[in-house]
């Protein structure tokens, strides 16, 4: 089984800033790519930003500048530190993952159970 924890959320006022991190374990031959995603009350689930085993990242155009994603492969983690935060980045965060389990074979996605950041104005 492969599960992933997140921790790091909170409250925080407008402008502060948050660490997101989100641990990997299980059984595991790789991990492929990792990101977060967010999802404000009312609202669809979104991408808020991904890097693949290669490092190559792609943010949500709303986070562009404020917020950076990074893994640590020894570790099977990732993380988002998010600076300059808004009101409107209120939302629970969800890691993503596409882990093989085995060598052969597609990855499966599997997802965190979410942490919950919400930004005062």
């Amino acid at each position: 089984q492969v599960q992933l924890v997140e921790s790091g959320g909170g409250l925080v006022q407008a402008g502060g800033s948050l660490r997101l991190s989100c641990a990997a374990s299980g059984t595991i031959f790789s991990i492929n790519a990792m990101g977060w995603y967010r999802q404000a009350p009312g609202k669809q689930r979104e991408l808020v930003a991904v890097i693949t085993n290669g490092d190559s990242t792609n943010y949500a155009d709303s986070v562009k500048g404020r917020f950076t994603i990074s893994r640590d492969n020894a570790k099977n983690t990732v993380y988002l530190q998010m600076n300059s935060l808004k009101p409107e980045d209120t939302a629970v965060y969800y890691c993503n993952a596409a882990i093989k389990r085995i060598r052969w074979g597609a990855p499966s996605e599997y997802w965190g159970q979410g942490t919950q950041v919400t930004v005062s104005s």
